[in-house]
């Protein structure tokens, strides 16, 4: 079986595949100072009976510090398997039609693969995490850039540390737009602000992908924060919570086979 792993700036995921069937996923959060031993401590113990039943690992990290000890640690606990870092040089099969392709993140790579394994069409990329990444596909399979916005929980992070008189709430949906108080004021604005920020930004990346709507754009959504704004956005036509393990397993069978 195939062992996938995320190392995001907040959460690391893995998946694992037997086939191309995801059996399991798991989440922890990211500490940039974790250890390899430690790390590899943590992923057995998620895997439990399966660890022993891995045949393959295809990983990435944006987290510089975290990289490293992730490549001690495949190199330790996994010297035998097949493995595949995403970095400059791993072969994906994406064009990087931007400025400077060694900026692009390797989670923004691979969810690019993904999408367009999905879809035929020029696609849109939201990925909810700690910052909120929207990104544009061509009907090619080409990265053609996007935008970055504030993640959620940053962003409510900063409102409570900046205004005095405001705290962390739940982010759940208030009874209405109108809050009748300061945890439904905060819980709409938080809500339905990033809901039309990320429609904002969806409809302007459609108008230039597919000038006049000459074609269908497909949108989709992915990340851990991604359900807080599913239900209210109206540009969001997929969800995906699984797209970047998926990119990473077609960048191991790209590769290794």
């Amino acid at each position: 079986m195939l062992l996938t792993v995320d190392v995001g700036n907040t959460n690391i995921v893995l998946g694992l595949y037997r086939g191309q069937t995801l059996i399991g996923d798991w989440r922890m959060r990211t500490d940039a100072r974790i250890t390899a031993d430690e790390l590899a401590l943590t992923v057995r113990g998620l895997l439990g009976s399966h660890a022993d039943e891995v045949t393959g690992i295809s990983a990435l990290s944006t987290v510089p510090a975290v990289l490293r000890e992730l490549r001690v640690m495949l190199d330790r606990y996994y010297p035998r398997l097949p493995k595949i870092v995403i970095e400059p040089g791993v072969r994906t099969g994406v064009p990087l039609l931007v400025d400077n392709p060694r900026e692009v993140g390797a989670d923004r790579l691979v969810n690019t693969l993904a999408a367009h394994h999905l879809h035929p069409t020029a696609c849109v990329v939201v990925d909810f995490g700690t910052s909120t990444n929207v990104d544009a596909v061509s009907a090619k399979g080409e990265f053609l850039g996007g935008a970055f916005a504030p993640g959620i929980e940053i962003s409510v992070d900063a409102l409570a540390a900046r205004a005095a008189a405001l705290r962390k709430v739940e982010l759940v949906a208030p009874r209405s737009v109108i809050g009748k108080n300061t945890v439904e004021c905060l819980q709409s604005g938080i809500l339905y602000g990033f809901a039309g920020q990320v429609d904002g930004l969806v409809r302007r990346i459609v108008r230039e992908l597919e000038p006049g709507g000459a074609a269908p754009v497909a949108v989709i959504a992915t990340g851990g924060l991604a359900p807080l704004v599913l239900g209210e956005s109206e540009t969001i036509t997929e969800h995906v919570p699984d797209l970047t393990l998926m990119g990473l397993r077609l960048v191991y069978e790209r590769n290794v086979r």
